[in-house]
């Protein structure tokens, strides 16, 4: 049987603050190179960092699942 994964977000919301008072307010460099980089898919982007950042599959899958839910076509 195929596995299933569970939106814990959506069982359990949970609300999310901004501590505006520790942004320090200052103008940031842009990030620059990335238009020489390929498109590549949401998995194949996120694959370096999988060993780093916890559920980051996960999150991708519902990622694009609201994103086809939200999609017009």
């Amino acid at each position: 049987m195929a596995a299933k994964f569970v939106d814990i977000e959506e069982q359990h919301p949970t609300q999310r603050f901004l501590d505006i008072l520790g942004e320090s307010g200052r103008m940031l460099l842009p990030i620059e190179g990335y238009e020489k980089k390929p498109l590549v898919t949401l998995e194949e982007a996120v694959e370096p960092i999988v060993e780093y950042v916890p559920d980051v599959k996960r999150r991708v899958y519902f990622a694009k699942k609201k994103c086809a839910e939200l999609s017009p076509g």
